[in-house]
């Protein structure tokens, strides 16, 4: 399907998936011999990843919701006094945890504890590949439509805001930035999609360019 006639509708989207996204979580989701899909590394072939962190499973939803208007992707802001990536753009997720059935079950129980979102309401149609940062988390990024009428309540100690932003603008390579900046001594590069006042940057815009990728590859 290429681009002019992907229109972002959540009916496109149901049927995109089967062969665009991942149908199954990825065996390297918890198998960590396993390499990750994509990573923090992707754009710096000069770093090594450190080998002394131990790795730990996580899960984002990246939920995309049915608008009569155009498919949106539902982001949030982390609040400023945060000790981990203050006032960072992020998908809804976090640590797989024990009493987890299943990866789905973490992206979905972070997704409700920390912006309110009833899991019931979710609709999973795939996976991405999974994601490696620089501090260790092995992130499986799990794709659920959301109905319009979808409401949120949010943990104000996780999160400062929930917003929205059009699948279109996201799924345009021309909004596909790369910038860079010192760290840890070197120049590091990353993914960034600013969207107005709000910046889509390095994980999170790096798991946007995996969905990008899978649905527009040859």
């Amino acid at each position: 399907m290429t681009l002019q006639k992907f229109k972002y509708t959540a009916d496109e989207l149901r049927g995109l998936a089967k062969c665009a996204l991942r149908q199954d979580v990825p065996a390297s989701a918890l198998d960590f011999s396993l390499p990750s899909g994509r990573s923090d590394f992707d754009l710096n072939p000069d770093y090594c990843e450190d080998l002394s962190i131990a790795p730990r499973a996580a899960a984002v939803l990246i939920a995309i919701i049915n608008h009569d208007k155009g498919a949106q992707v539902l982001l949030t802001r982390r609040p400023e006094n945060m000790t981990s990536h203050p006032g960072q753009v992020a998908f809804p997720g976090g640590k797989v945890e024990k009493s987890d059935d299943s990866i789905e079950a973490a992206a979905l129980r972070e997704a409700h504890e920390e912006v309110g979102l009833d899991p019931s309401v979710v609709d999973i149609i795939g996976y991405l590949d999974t994601y490696q940062t620089s501090s260790g988390f092995r992130i499986t990024p799990v794709v659920g439509l959301v109905p319009s009428s979808y409401q949120l309540v949010l943990d104000r100690r996780e999160v400062d805001e929930a917003f929205e932003v059009p699948l279109q603008f996201l799924m345009t390579a021309e909004n596909h930035q790369k910038h860079s900046r010192i760290w840890q001594g070197k120049n590091r590069a990353y993914y960034a999609m600013p969207y107005g006042d709000r910046f889509i940057w390095g994980a999170t815009a790096g798991m946007l360019k995996n969905f990008y990728d899978r649905i527009y590859r040859d």
